[in-house]
């Protein structure tokens, strides 16, 4: 995609090329921001702008308007940094990076997004937090988190017993924040012993917009982990302002929202803790114990598959996916149904010995065999019924649990780190 005639010569005129920062007079109108690449698909007289709050705005311009060239685009040089003082008495906290919103930074030419800012760097924001714990920095990965999978949720969790094993008091994931609930279920499951927190905290808004959330995420983990409460937590903000922030267990965390900065929940449960804006930490629920040392176990099964059912779903499209599988997490409707063309596939999964495990799709709410001939039916053949446990979380752990144990059957049935509950509080958001 190119510019027009006029605006090309408007362009060359001023010297301004992608990724300069100009300033652009039209319709009696001065707005300054860094040039982008045209949108695909846009009237080739319409020039794009990276405003200040980090939102790219079209303008199209008119035989009046005017250009120039305020800033030449910098060239980033490597940072020397000197070795931050340990300070005795605070508590011993390591961040590790994986990529994510929370360390993106825009591209200079097109003004999209890319994973890549080292968590030394991601502590940059927020340098009143070394008033809080010694904090040291490790990278395991620099991707957003639909890249992450079973390998890096095992070199995390790798990382993990590494660091609280050698002193740490605490370990901080700074993480995309899409798949952030898979990944802080497989680290529930795969370190049930811990001997310190490990938060994992993302944000919604990336660290170059005024508006990011990721300074106050950031701060309230590093708040958390000081306290030293053993468990996997993720930690996000609470409201849409910066006054409150959420501990979710691992297990129980879901995002509600593609972009609002309070996207988190708890789901079918209340969050354990919550952090208020000057540090407070208010519990609301039980943490467990802690162990002697941290140990990893990050066996898993990948032959696992997750499905939604819907209305029409033929059961030949994936007669073939579910039977060469080991294991099968259904996502059913209502209480955990699904149609009879779908009950006979999984009668025949279930006589051939795979797992098949019944959530539901309403994610709030438990599951229940019991009330009408459907989930009867179902529960006679076979299929376990996981309780309130959310679909994600329960593929997880089928994951874990098949590599880990010897009876997966009935392993899937047993509160492993907080999963699943029969309790039902007056106090649950749904």
């Amino acid at each position: 995609m190119g510019y027009s005639e006029e605006l090309s010569k408007m362009l060359t005129a001023a010297g301004a090329k992608e990724g300069c920062k100009i300033s652009l007079t039209t319709d009696g109108k001065e707005y300054k921001g860094v040039l982008m690449p045209p949108s695909e698909g846009s009237d080739d007289s319409i020039v794009v702008i990276r405003m200040k709050n980090g939102y790219k705005t079209g303008f199209r311009i008119d035989k009046g308007a005017s250009m120039n060239v305020i800033e030449q685009p910098i060239v980033q040089k490597k940072e020397e940094r000197t070795e931050r003082i340990r300070k005795k008495g605070l508590p011993n906290i390591v961040l590790i990076g994986t990529g994510g919103t929370i360390g993106s930074q825009p591209d200079a030419r097109t003004g999209a997004m890319t994973a890549g800012s080292p968590a030394e760097r991601l502590l940059d924001t927020v340098p009143d937090v070394f008033g809080i714990a010694n904090i040291r920095t490790t990278d395991v990965a620099s991707v957003f988190s639909e890249n992450m999978g079973i390998k890096d949720w095992q070199k995390l969790a790798e990382t993990v017993e590494k660091e609280m094993n050698s002193g740490a008091d605490g370990v901080i994931i700074s993480h995309g924040t899409d798949t952030m609930g898979h990944t802080a279920a497989a680290l529930s499951f795969m370190l049930t012993e811990l001997s310190g927190p490990v938060v994992i905290v993302g944000a919604q808004r990336s660290t170059d917009r005024p508006s990011s959330d990721a300074p106050g995420n950031l701060t309230a983990a590093v708040r958390f982990c000081s306290s030293k409460m053993p468990g996997v937590y993720v930690i996000m903000q609470d409201t849409m302002s910066d006054n409150s922030f959420a501990v979710h267990r691992g297990t129980r965390a879901r995002k509600m929202h593609t972009s609002r900065r309070d996207a988190f929940r708890s789901v079918n449960t209340i969050p354990v803790a919550h952090i208020d804006a000057s540090g407070k930490i208010t519990i609301n629920d039980e943490i467990p114990k802690a162990s002697e040392r941290t140990k990893a176990r990050t066996k898993m099964c990948r032959d696992v598959i997750l499905l939604q059912f819907y209305p029409g779903m033929d059961a030949k499209l994936f007669r073939d996916v579910i039977l060469n599988s080991k294991g099968a997490v259904i996502a059913g409707t209502g209480l955990g149904h699904v149609s009879e063309e779908m009950e006979a596939l999984l009668k025949e999964a279930c006589n051939k010995g795979i797992i098949v495990i019944m959530t539901s799709q309403c994610i709030n709410g438990p599951t229940g065999p019991n009330i009408y001939d459907t989930g009867r039916r179902l529960k006679d053949m076979g299929v376990i019924y996981a309780n309130d446990i959310l679909p994600e979380t329960a593929y997880v752990k089928l994951m874990w649990t098949l590599a880990n144990s010897k009876d997966a059957k009935a392993e899937m049935k047993n509160v492993l780190s907080y999963e699943m509950s029969d309790r039902r509080t007056a106090d649950v958001i749904w």
